[in-house]
């Protein structure tokens, strides 16, 4: 009978084992967490890319939309303190894991009201080879035509059954998209702060926040091209869709985008059930070679602390004000958190409606919108990240550098965001909604569609050969079409509201925009260099809570300032922009008596609105980030006085003891 191996060989493959194991790497760790928080905010991120085109499908205002992007908080706010305070006490990867699975859940029943409604009916007033005349004036009022009962088709009872319970799966999904999101970001960093050196470890912190940016991005790239395909592809052809994505009318596939990033959130879960509860403490390689002695790693796992560890649920409770008090009452921490609630309410306002501002400004399809903010905006984010963490590892630098660095990036963001404000583009003007001319043009437009009886819903913008633009060929008096051989619409005629050079007018189909793209390579420089400078206080200010705290209290410190973050920014934020947006509209659609969404807005006031928010957020953030700048800076020469003062005493004693010397001698 053969002999076991020698038991004093399985401590030595155990440790090779362990050091070889990539769950036992802290690196390996940040690649996974970075590809989860990808992943993760790729589903969140791609709600607010596909956020105008799913207010056009279902008919819905800013603010509500505003709201339902911000309900994911809803779901998140009541747990982050709990779960980030007794995160020492449970296994932190397999919690992770658990809430990306519930993460990917929430994805695919974002999609799910799609499966669950009928085709979407657009505004079906447009000329084609079996309706020719739908959308022309009719001179008699028994006329045959589309318009009769065109808001009537899409106010029966079921549609509007339907409508309520889309807006509830859509809720019902955002709030449990907030509460699996709750353990992965809180976690994810206490968890790599625990293990990894106090070097590394604010550059792990910023790659982490880096990749973490990467994701809205991705989302507004895939919504790019999601959004080029018709929503109904998989249920009508090609051929019955007589829209093109240049159309106002035009939705696209949002559904298709939400299936691809919950598939990818449940594969970015699966490596979280495999990482231990604690790992081994990262060790840094020291230059000198002497001193290249390699180290035990199972002698630094890093102990929890016995103060958690020890509490029961009714201690906890029980202590839970003071901690939150004694938290609070910090100076630093709470300036510092209050400044990232500023930035964030600022972020989540430009993060849900920048496409909207973009193709509303700049007339552009919702697809290059999202194109322009995933391509330049978001990997500017990034790069202001990236630098960031860069120099605080470069400079190892203290609190007080920090919070300086902090300061320049704000500073140097508002000066460059304060153009804004200037460049974007006039109302286009649109007959009997913004423009009236100075001959009485209202009136005139009375006279010369009266006899039209065009509804006051129908909506198939044409622009008009004297650059005006009409809600409908009908309201411009347009008597007959000229269509393309594949049933497209080539132009208008004999538009009796537009003046031409003969009796009457014409019109193409589709907007006449609002005229101003030579501004739209400024606008977009300027707001990506903003970005980047003001995202250089990311990581600092991170570690400006990390390091200003007590170790013991630092996962709960976090837990707090996500709780304060959701509930002061990343909630009202949306809802504020939304609102704001909302009392710019000139002209809304009505369905079924009720407000639905706008259809045409401001421009000047909805720019001055929506980036007047921006840059009031942008001052709150310096102000709060200079006030910390001061408090350190008074604390620094605090600390330098009271040495000085105590050296005082020890210099004359040595003094006094260098003068008797001599004497002694003598």
């Amino acid at each position: 009978m053969t002999s076991p191996a020698p038991r004093n060989s399985h401590p030595e493959v155990a440790r090779k084992t362990l050091c070889r194991s990539p769950f036992l790497s802290i690196k390996f760790f940040v690649f996974c967490h970075g590809l989860l928080q990808l992943s993760q905010l790729l589903v969140s991120g791609y709600l607010k890319s596909s956020i105008s085109t799913i207010e056009r499908r279902y008919g819905l205002s800013s603010q509500t939309s505003g709201l339902l992007a911000s309900f994911n908080e809803v779901g998140n706010t009541l747990l982050i303190v709990f779960v980030s305070y007794l995160g020492s006490r449970v296994h932190r990867p397999r919690i992770i894991g658990c809430g990306a699975l519930l993460v990917s859940l929430a994805g695919f029943l974002m999609a799910l009201p799609h499966f669950l409604t009928g085709p979407h009916e657009y505004d079906q007033s447009v000329a084609s080879t079996f309706s020719n005349a739908t959308d022309l004036c009719q001179p008699q009022p028994g006329a045959p035509g589309g318009w009769a009962n065109l808001s009537d088709a899409s106010c029966t009872p079921r549609a509007s059954r339907e409508n309520h319970e889309v807006l509830l799966v859509m809720f019902m999904a955002q709030a449990l998209l907030g509460i699996g999101g709750v353990p992965i970001q809180p976690f994810g960093i206490s968890y790599i702060d625990d293990f990894a050196s106090e070097r590394n470890s604010p550059l792990y912190l910023g790659i982490l926040f880096s990749l973490t940016v990467i994701g809205p991005g991705v989302a507004f790239m895939l919504g790019s091209a999601m959004l080029r395909f018709y929503v109904d592809i998989d249920k009508v052809s090609a051929a019955e869709v007589q829209l093109t994505n240049k159309d106002p009318r035009w939705v696209g596939a949002w559904w298709l985008g939400f299936l691809v990033a919950a598939s990818l959130v449940a594969l970015s879960a699966l490596p979280y059930f495999f990482f231990p509860r604690e790992m081994p403490k990262e060790v840094v390689r020291e230059k000198d070679r002497g001193s290249r002695k390699r180290k035990d790693m199972l002698s630094q796992l890093r102990p929890r602390s016995q103060h958690t560890e020890s509490l029961s649920l009714m201690e906890f409770i029980r202590r839970f004000p003071v901690v939150l008090l004694r938290n609070l009452r910090h100076p630093v921490y709470l300036l510092v958190v209050l400044a990232q609630v500023s930035i964030s309410a600022m972020v989540a306002g430009l993060a849900t409606f920048m496409g909207k501002f973009l193709e509303r400004q700049f007339s552009l399809t919702a697809s290059l919108a999202n194109m322009v903010i995933g391509a330049v905006n978001i990997p500017g984010a990034m790069v202001g990240i990236v630098v960031g963490g860069a120099i605080l590892k470069r400079f190892q630098m203290s609190l007080r550098q920090c919070s300086a660095l902090c300061v320049l990036g704000m500073l140097l963001c508002l000066l460059t965001a304060f153009p804004l404000l200037f460049l974007g583009c006039p109302t286009q003007k649109v007959a009997g909604v913004t423009y009236w001319d100075s001959s009485g043009f209202g009136r005139r437009v009375l006279e010369c569609n009266a006899q039209c009886h065009c509804p006051e819903t129908g909506f198939n913008p044409i622009c008009g050969s004297d650059g005006v633009e009409y809600t409908s060929p009908c309201s411009a008096g347009c008597g007959s079409v000229h269509i393309h051989t594949d049933s497209s619409v080539l132009n208008y005629t004999r538009c009796s509201c537009i003046m031409g050079p003969g009796p009457a007018g014409f019109a193409r189909p589709g907007t006449c925009g609002t005229g101003c793209s030579h501004l739209f390579v400024p606008f977009v420089v300027l707001s990506c260099l903003a970005g980047i400078l003001a995202s250089t206080s990311h990581t600092p200010s991170f570690m400006l809570i990390l390091r200003s705290i007590q170790p013991e209290d630092k996962s709960f410190a976090v837990g707090i300032q996500f709780m304060l973050l959701r509930v002061l920014a990343w909630m009202p934020g949306p809802v504020l922009y939304g609102s704001a947006i909302d009392t710019t509209c000139v002209l809304w659609e009505r369905r079924c008596e009720r407000r639905a969404a706008c259809r045409y807005y401001d421009n000047t006031l909805f720019r001055r609105r929506y980036l007047g928010l921006q840059f009031f957020f942008e001052v709150g953030a310096f102000l709060c980030f200079g006030a910390v700048y001061v408090i350190l800076r008074k604390q620094e020469r605090q600390a330098s006085w009271a040495e000085e003062t105590k050296a005082e005493p020890e210099k004359e004693k040595l003094a006094g003891n260098s003068t008797k010397s001599p004497e002694s001698k003598v």
